[in-house]
């Protein structure tokens, strides 16, 4: 097998130290998975689809989950730094590779900066934040300032080594799951008003549609990301055979249950006298903070209190372990040779300086195109989602192609559930509607640059292969599913051609997508490497980080 092509540098580790066990992982992928969204997504996806909102979250739920159980077999197979950035370069070669890579990294460097937003909006509380942002929760004046100031503390707090981190997350994942689940319990026994499910305008006051949208466009997909944190600090497991598949799976259940019971406890809770005559125009005072404004609305006070403080150490948690991700997706990219060579450059303590500081600039731009929680959220999103959609596609080619190689965790029916999936995430790309795809291709744009530019002036050593046969129907999936969006209602509304949109009907875009996501998986399986190919793929840029198989 091949060994890594550039030497370390003297006196510089060249590998993540294997330290984090069960535990760790489990509460790194959850203290992603409990952030900002469960301060905030219940009250967006009430607005989006009513009460129904609730089924929004089910099929938030059991889209993430089945998403979930296809990482779990590959983090497995392959337990390296930045996985979900790897496994479309293994199956399909640097073109397809690129892409998803520059997918992964792109999300996870996004999460940081909206968890600051977050914790900003609940600032406007406290008389001396108060100009930090708007009623809205937009970033105003100063709020910039302390958002940078956020974004440079995720970063030092990462230079104090993965296992120290992996310790502080520990406890703050206990804060985090505590604090939700007392607000459930206190709510349910206090506030609990079923009949609030067939007030204002019906418990489904948009249609299924309003469902369907909830479920990209409100932050339901959203809060349930984070799973994969694990796979992506398979790098740095003790023993990721077993621990990865099952953090992986822990994590959703765990994050899921806790949501759905979230959304119908402040259903539930809200005051009768303030319930509007259409759900679309939700208001109350303190809405930028929902749960801690409608905690204050029912007199309950002293709960909001710890809410306000919730606003900073949720969110904080999060924002500190998706820089962490981050860092391990440059890692990625640096090996796997799209981006130029020292953007995954470790420091003396195995840790990766380079990648910490290009999340920490990325993260500060967000703020400038991106300065409110709710325009925000779509694009994290999509983002997300369509890094997730390359897992099924390679998870088919490994299946076919190595079927001898070791998995700690095999997938059931996964001959099945593997186009599913691809099926699923392409679903929930499609809800978040055109003008969120129209910012999403703009930023994949900006990811074929930098890898143009790092192949054409040869920054990177690393043999890239760029099979193109291979990555044949990338831009066809990429394009497709735009042109789909724009003709359907989740468009703008028209297009050059058509007036109006041609694909109406809610079943009829679950059909559209679903067989055009199924033309593209098989014809990605039947165009992938050979299994040469595959295996050098993974020889020339992991080899030195997988333990024996």
């Amino acid at each position: 097998m091949a060994a890594e092509t550039t030497p370390a540098t003297a006196g510089v580790s060249n590998h993540l130290k294997r330290n984090v066990g069960l535990i760790g992982l489990l509460w790194a992928s959850e203290t992603s998975i409990i952030g900002s969204g469960w301060l905030k997504g219940a009250e967006r996806a009430l607005v989006t689809a009513g009460p129904a909102a609730i089924i929004a979250w089910g099929i938030g739920s059991l889209a993430i989950i089945i998403l979930a159980l296809v990482h779990a077999e590959l983090g497995g197979m392959f337990p390296v730094a930045g996985g979900s950035a790897r496994f479309a370069h293994y199956a399909f070669g640097g073109a397809a590779g690129a892409s998803f890579g520059w997918f992964a990294w792109l999300q996870a460097a996004s999460v940081a900066p909206i968890e600051v937003e977050a914790t900003l909006s609940y600032t406007g509380h406290y008389s001396f934040a108060s100009n930090w942002t708007t009623a809205s929760g937009t970033l105003h004046g100063w709020g910039y300032v302390v958002a940078i100031l956020l974004m440079a503390v995720f970063v030092a707090m990462n230079f104090i080594g993965i296992k120290t981190l992996a310790q502080v997350s520990n406890v703050i994942m206990w804060w985090k799951i505590a604090i939700p689940l007392a607000t459930i319990l206190i709510v349910a026994v206090t506030h609990f008003h079923p009949s609030n499910f067939s007030a204002g305008d019906g418990f489904m006051p948009h249609g299924i549609e309003g469902v369907f949208g909830a479920v990209s466009g409100s932050g339901i997909i959203f809060s349930l990301l984070g799973f994969e944190q694990a796979i992506q600090l398979g790098g740095e497991s003790s023993n990721p055979k077993r621990d990865i598949p099952l953090a992986t799976i822990l994590s959703i259940l765990i994050g899921a249950a806790i949501y759905i019971l979230l959304q119908v406890f402040f259903i539930g809770a809200i005051p009768v006298a303030n319930i509007p005559h259409l759900w679309a125009n939700l208001n109350f005072p303190g809405i930028s903070g929902p749960w801690a404004g409608i905690t204050t609305l029912v007199g309950l006070g002293w709960l909001a209190k710890i809410l306000f403080i919730d606003a900073v150490i949720s969110p904080f948690g999060t924002g500190v372990i998706y820089t962490t991700a981050t860092s391990r997706y440059s890692i990625a990219m640096d090996k796997n040779g799209y981006w130029p060579k020292g953007a995954g450059r470790l420091n003396k303590n195995g840790l990766p300086w380079v990648g910490l500081l290009t999340a920490f600039v990325v993260g500060c731009a967000c703020f400038i195109n991106y300065s409110n929680w709710n325009n925000f959220v779509g694009f994290i999103t999509s983002a997300s989602v369509l890094m997730y959609a390359g897992a099924p596609l390679a998870f088919g080619v490994f299946r076919s192609k190595l079927p001898d190689w070791e998995r700690p965790f095999r997938l059931a029916g996964g001959a099945v559930i593997a186009p599913l999936a691809f099926v699923v995430a392409n679903l929930v790309i499609f809800w978040s509607g055109w003008p969120t795809l129209e910012g999403l291709g703009i930023a994949i744009l900006l990811g074929y640059v930098i890898l143009i530019v790092t192949q054409v002036f040869k920054l990177n050593p690393t043999s890239l292969i760029l099979d193109l046969k291979a990555a044949g129907w990338l831009p066809v999936y990429l394009v497709g599913m735009g042109a789909i969006d724009w003709m359907s209602d989740f468009g703008p509304g028209h297009s050059f051609a058509f007036k109006s949109p041609v694909i109406h009907a809610w079943w009829s875009d679950i059909l559209v997508v679903t067989v055009f996501s199924l033309v593209i998986y098989y014809w990605a399986q039947a165009v992938s490497l050979t299994k040469e190919k595959i295996d050098l793929a993974i020889d020339t840029t992991s080899v030195a980080e997988l333990p024996s198989h």
